[in-house]
Parts: structure tokens; sequence; C-alpha cells
């Protein structure tokens, strides 16, 4: 009986494949306010709407190499910490097709981001920061990712020592405050989130101090053992 030489299995299926796209949400502390990175679509759909920085996932490429290539290509900012926030999915969520979106997550210093280079570029006509609070017509489900994200930030913030990458390395209690208050767009008594926040131990005198018109104010920063702990853990789980 002749040998019969096997044939390599192929694995197909007569299921529809949906599409992978990542996203990417980058807020920072900008001139007093909470800010996000959006581009300007070149190209429909939505063209000429304002949209997270996002494209489609390649077949050779891992999502974290994708989510960092699109930043790269339609913002011109590299060397950004990005972790994973959320997947969505709903059937409807863009009009091309069935696309289901990885959204990807950072937080950056004014300082981090001034540095940048901001430009629209690959399919991208613009880019630039947004107040988080006066947003454009947002293209896709955006507004409903930033939502996401902004409240996962407010989540964060109140109970871990995250708030150390939206400030510079050393700071007064009043612009912590003013980070908090703008992330959690509402007033906080002063007297109260001073003692609420020196209690949590995540904050340690500097030695020096800040000259205004008044006295001169304490400058502070987050302790070590806070920021490594922070940076240990995932920031977004």
């Amino acid at each position: 009986m002749p040998n019969q030489q096997r044939q390599p299995a192929v694995y197909t299926y007569e299921y529809p494949r949906p599409s992978v796209t990542v996203d990417m949400v980058l807020f920072a502390y900008l001139e007093n306010q909470l800010s996000v990175l959006l581009i300007q679509r070149g190209g429909e759909p939505f063209k000429g709407q304002w949209a997270l920085p996002g494209g489609f996932v390649n077949m050779d490429e891992s999502l974290d190499e994708a989510a960092r290539r699109e930043l790269q290509e339609e913002t011109g900012a590299g060397n950004v910490y990005l972790e994973q926030l959320y997947t969505f999915g709903a059937p409807d969520r863009d009009p091309r097709g069935r696309v289901i979106t990885v959204t990807y997550f950072a937080l950056l210093s004014a300082d981090e981001a001034l540095r940048m280079t901001i430009h629209g570029g690959d399919d991208a006509h613009d880019a630039r920061w947004w107040n988080m609070y006066d947003l454009p017509e947002l293209a896709f489900d955006h507004g409903r990712i930033l939502d996401y994200a902004l409240q996962r930030l407010r989540w964060k913030l109140e109970w871990t020592a995250l708030g150390f990458l939206l400030l510079p390395q050393e700071f007064t209690l009043s612009e912590l405050q003013s980070v908090y208050e703008t992330v959690l767009n509402e007033p906080l008594d002063k007297r109260n989130f001073r003692r609420k926040i020196l209690s949590t131990g995540v904050l340690e005198e500097t030695g020096n101090r800040r000259e205004g018109d008044h006295r001169p104010a304490k400058l502070y920063r987050f302790s070590a053992k806070a920021v490594e702990l922070e940076q240990a853990r995932r920031r977004f789980p």
C-alpha cells in the first residue's frame, strides 16, 4: 500500500471575522486644564471630525506594537508609557463593519506633554490637545471611550498616588488640589483636602519653598515608596 503523504492541517472557519483596532487616550494637565490629545481625521468615515489617535492592527504585530505605531504615525508622540484600559465592541460602533477596539491609556505631566512635538501625520489631518471639558463633536464612539477613561481616572486618583504622573517633581499643596479639582470637576474644601491627602502618607516635604505674593509655600513630592508601588502595579486594572 503506497505511503500516503499527510497533508498539513488547515484550520479555516466559516464564521465572519471582526477587525481589531487600537485607540489611545492621552491625558495631560496643561495650563490648569485636563487635556486630551485628539487627531482630526483626514479620511472617511467622519472625515474632518476629531477622534482619538488609533487605527487598525496589522496581522504581523501585537496590540502594544500597533498602539505605539499608530500614536507615532498620527501625532508624532513617541516614548509614551501606554497601558491597556478597556475593550469596546458594540456591533454598530464603526460604520465600516464589525470592529472591536482595544483602548490604551497614558497620563503625562505638563513637562512631558510640552516636550512633545505634536503634529498630524499618516491619515490624520491635524493633532492637538483639547480641554477635556470643552471637546468638539467626536467620531465613532470616542465620546463614550473618553467618558469611561475619565471615570477610571477619577476613581484611581481618589485612592492611589497616580497623581504623580500629572505633576512636576515638586509642587505645592495648592497645585495638587488644583489637579484634583480639575480631574474631579468640582471644588474641594481646602482644609479637608489637605488633612485627607497628608494622612495617606503618599507625600513628603522636600525642604524647599516657593516664593509668592504671600508666605512662601512648602513644596512636596510623592514619596518614593508610593511612586514605586504605583509603578509596580497595573495603573488601570
